[in-house]
């Protein structure tokens, strides 16, 4: 039985407490747009990860059926 792969919780990474990262930034500041969003200054690579899921989940063309 495969689960895929194992996601380890943000709060948990080692580097989660340093600057998001400039992938994670560019791909946050695409979903914020989309979704009328403000991306907040100084996040942290863990709650840039928190904040990608939150969008993601929110996005219509992520969530498109067809």
């Amino acid at each position: 039985m495969d689960r895929g792969p194992v996601e380890k919780d943000p709060e948990e990474w080692a580097t989660g407490d340093e600057p998001m990262t400039a992938p994670q930034e560019s791909y946050l500041r695409t979903l914020a747009r989309e979704a009328g969003r403000e991306v907040p200054e100084g996040l942290s690579k863990a709650e840039a990860s928190k904040l990608i899921d939150e969008l993601q989940d929110q996005s219509r063309r992520l969530n498109e059926n067809g």
